[in-house]
C-alpha cells in the first residue's frame, strides 16, 4: 500500500464508554486481546530472564572489555523486542504506538551507542519490560482461571454426558450433572460469564494500551515537536499546491481562452474593414468570431469548474458527485451519507478527489464498475472510491494523486492508496471537519 505522509499521532486517551454486549461478540480485537493476554505471560517471563541473566553478566565482564559487546547486544535486543511489542499492541488493539526513539548520527559504534543510551525511550523501554513481568504472570494466571471456568460452565451438559457424575465445585456445593438437560442451568451461568470475560477483556485490553503509550511511545514534548513538524511540511506542500494550480490556471488562459479571444478580436477586425467593400466575406467572418466566441466560453466554463464547480456550491456533494458520475465513462455507483454539509475547502477536496480517481479510472484501470462512498466518522468526512480495474496506482511525483495527497494535507487530512497489482484499488482521504 502507497500512502501520503501521515501526521503526527494524537495523544491517546482512553475513554469510559460500554459497549453493549452482542458488540464485544462481534468485536475482532477483543478476540485478538483474548490469546494476546495468555500468551503475554511467556513473553513477559523471557525478557525478564534474558534481562537478569544479560545485565549482571556484562556488568561482571565489562572490566575486561567482553561486557561493552554484551551491553551493545542488550541495547540491541530491547530495542527489538519494544519495537516488537508496539507492532503487537497496534495489531491486536488497532491503536498504533509510535516511534519515540531519536535519530541515530552517523558515525562509530562508540557515538551511536551513546546516542542510544542517552535516549530517555531506550530507559522507558527497559522500565516496560520490567513492568510487564508481574502484569504478565496476572494476565496468564487471571485468562487461565477465567476462560477455564467459563468454558466448564458453557459445556457442562458435554461434560456431564462425557464423564457421568460430572463436579463442578462451588466451595462445599458440588452439584452432580448426570444428564445434558441437568447441564442447561450452568450453561446458562456460562454465558453471562462469557460476557463478563470480554467485558474484561476490554477493560483491561485499555489499561494495557494506556501503558504501552506512556513506556514505549514518545513524550508529550516529542508528540509535539513532531507534530509542529509536519504542520510545517503541511503549510509547505500547501503552498506549493496552491502555486501549481495557479500556474495551470495561468498556462490554461494564456494557450487556451486568451488565444480563441485574440483569433475572435482579428476576425471582427478584418470582418469591419470588408463591410463596405465585401459584405459576404464579412458575413463569413463574423460567423467564424461568434464561433470561436462560443469556444472561448465554452473553454471559460470548463476552466471555471475546474476552480470550483457551481454545482458544488449551490447543491452541494451529492448533487457534484452524481454530475461526475454521469460523465464518466464507468458506471458509477454514489453513496453520500452526510447529515450536514461540511466546510466548503472539505467538499472540494472530497470533490477533486472523486474527480481525479474517476479521471485515472477511465483512463487507466480497465474497470467494469466503480463505487463511491462519501461519510461522516467522528469530526472528519472519509472519500471511499473503489474499483475492479487492474490496479497498480501510485503516488508519482507532480501526478495527480500525489497533488490531491497535498491539498488534503492543507486541511491536515491525509490521502491513501491501496493498489496492488491485479486490482482492487482504493483510494481513501480523511478530511477533518475543525482544523
Amino acid at each position: 500500500m502507497t500512502e501520503s505522509k501521515q501526521p503526527a499521532e494524537e495523544a491517546y486517551t482512553p475513554t469510559i464508554k460500554v459497549p453493549p454486549p452482542l458488540s464485544l461478540l462481534r468485536d475482532p480485537t477483543v478476540w485478538k486481546a483474548a490469546v494476546y493476554f495468555p500468551l503475554n505471560g511467556p513473553l513477559g517471563l523471557g525478557w525478564f530472564i534474558l534481562l537478569c541473566a544479560g545485565v549482571p553478566l556484562a556488568a561482571a565482564t565489562t572490566i575486561i572489555w567482553i561486557g561493552l559487546p554484551l551491553w551493545a547486544l542488550l541495547l540491541v535486543v530491547l530495542r527489538f523486542g519494544s519495537i516488537l511489542d508496539r507492532w503487537l499492541v497496534g495489531f491486536v488493539f488497532g491503536t498504533p504506538v509510535p516511534s519515540p526513539y531519536r535519530r541515530i548520527p552517523e558515525g562509530g559504534l562508540l557515538q551511536k551507542g551513546r546516542t542510544i543510551l542517552g535516549d530517555p525511550a531506550t530507559w522507558k523501554d527497559l522500565a516496560f519490560q520490567v513492568v510487564r513481568l508481574p502484569l504478565a504472570f496476572g494476565y496468564f494466571v487471571g485468562s487461565l482461571v477465567m476462560w477455564a471456568f467459563t468454558g466448564a460452565m458453557l459445556f457442562a451438559p458435554v461434560g456431564g454426558q462425557i464423564n457421568q457424575g460430572f463436579v463442578p465445585e462451588f466451595g462445599s456445593y458440588q452439584p452432580r450433572i448426570d444428564t445434558w438437560y441437568e447441564g442447561l442451568p450452568f450453561t446458562a451461568v456460562g454465558i453471562v460469564c462469557l460476557f463478563l470475560a470480554l467485558y474484561a477483556v476490554k477493560g483491561v485490553s485499555v489499561l494495557h494500551v494506556l501503558l504501552a503509550r506512556v513506556l514505549l511511545g514518545p513524550s508529550e514534548k516529542q508528540a509535539l515537536r513532531a507534530r509542529a513538524t509536519e504542520l510545517q511540511v503541511s503549510r509547505a506542500r500547501g503552498v506549493d499546491a496552491a502555486e501549481s494550480e495557479r500556474r495551470r490556471i495561468e498556462r490554461d488562459l494564456h494557450d487556451g481562452a486568451q488565444q480563441q479571444l485574440l483569433a475572435v478580436a482579428m476576425d471582427i477586425g478584418r470582418a469591419r474593414s470588408k463591410l463596405d467593400a465585401d459584405p459576404e466575406g464579412a458575413r463569413l467572418l463574423i460567423d467564424q468570431a461568434h464561433t470561436g466566441a462560443r469556444a472561448a466560453i465554452t473553454e471559460l466554463r470548463q476552466l471555471a469548474r475546474g476552480i470550483y464547480p457551481a454545482i458544488l456550491t449551490d447543491r452541494g456533494l451529492d448533487a457534484a458527485l452524481s454530475a461526475l458520475a454521469a460523465r464518466s465513462p464507468v458506471p458509477v455507483r454514489i453513496d453520500v451519507r452526510l447529515d450536514e454539509r461540511p466546510p466548503a475547502a472539505v467538499e472540494s477536496i472530497a470533490y477533486f478527489t472523486v474527480a481525479e480517481a474517476l479521471t485515472n479510472i477511465g483512463k487507466y484501470a480497465g474497470a467494469s464498475q466503480v463505487a463511491v462512498e462519501v461519510t461522516r466518522e467522528g469530526d472528519k468526512v472519509v472519500v471511499e472510491v473503489r474499483d475492479d480495474g487492474v490496479g497498480g496506482a501510485r503516488f508519482q511525483p507532480g501526478g495527480g494523486l500525489a497533488g490531491l495527497a497535498d491539498r488534503a494535507a492543507t486541511i491536515d487530512g491525509t490521502l491513501t492508496v491501496d493498489s496492488p497489482e491485479g486490482g482492487p484499488t482504493v483510494v481513501r482521504a480523511v478530511l477533518p471537519c475543525d482544523w
